[in-house]
């Protein structure tokens, strides 16, 4: 009776899941519905900040389509969602597979005929230590609230020259873990779930607990981008 009830927690933890299901029902909708995160401090809301739903569930960019020019695979996209990710690198001949904890996004990429996965990163991921970039983007940094064990959750799934590429929030100080939950324009809002906001100062700071080096930090408009590699013993 146990292994039910602590799987159900876990995903109700679990980014946008639980609840009215706000972010199954974006990704349905695959236009530009709003959603928003609230920052939560003892079931009451401190903050709101809207999400680019519109870009997710569109096609990758050119910022995007850069940046998988810059990785060689197989790649694993940590929180893919709407796999426009995965879509992208497909078309661009790169080994790719998407990871989520939505059924509904692996339903969506998979009649798609993308490679999906359903599950969290912390769970057992198929190839790991074979993986040579593994991609944090959107803001997949923040998944379960702790970036260091992130980071040295994405280090075990790295083949020896791998590397980890995420993208950072845009203030480089930022570092603010917190609970949150999303909500969308009719008052749906998801269970509550851990998350973080990190900026470069943060993940440069964690990245050697994980076994993780610096090797590059760039801009993209007004997006920010890592890279971590393996640290050579």
């Amino acid at each position: 009776m146990s292994a039910p009830l602590v799987e159900e927690r876990s995903r109700a933890a679990s980014f946008g899941t639980g609840g009215a299901e706000p972010y199954a029902r974006a990704l349905r909708a695959a236009d530009s519905h709003v959603l928003y995160l609230e920052e939560l401090r003892d079931d009451q809301s401190l903050s709101s900040s809207s999400m680019d739903f519109a870009r997710w569930n569109g096609a990758a960019d050119r910022v995007d389509v850069a940046l998988l020019g810059s990785v060689r695979g197989p790649v694993l996209d940590v929180g893919c969602g709407p796999a426009r990710m995965v879509r992208a690198a497909v078309a661009m001949g790169l080994t790719v597979l998407g990871l989520d904890v939505s059924p509904t996004a692996v339903e969506l990429g998979r009649e798609a005929g993308l490679p999906m996965h359903e599950g969290s990163v912390f769970d057992p991921i198929p190839d790991e230590g074979a993986w040579h970039t593994v991609l944090l983007v959107d803001g997949n940094v923040g998944i379960g609230g702790d970036v260091a064990r992130l980071l040295s959750r994405c280090a075990e799934l790295l083949a020896p020259d791998g590397e980890v590429v995420v993208e950072l929030h845009p203030d480089p100080s930022r570092d603010h873990r917190y609970t949150g939950r999303l909500v969308d324009i009719h008052g749906g809002y998801s269970e509550s779930f851990p998350w973080a906001e990190v900026g470069i100062a943060g993940v440069s700071r964690r990245a050697p607990q994980a076994g993780l080096t610096l090797r590059q930090a760039w801009s993209a408009g007004d997006r920010r981008f890592c890279r971590l590699a393996k640290t050579l013993a």
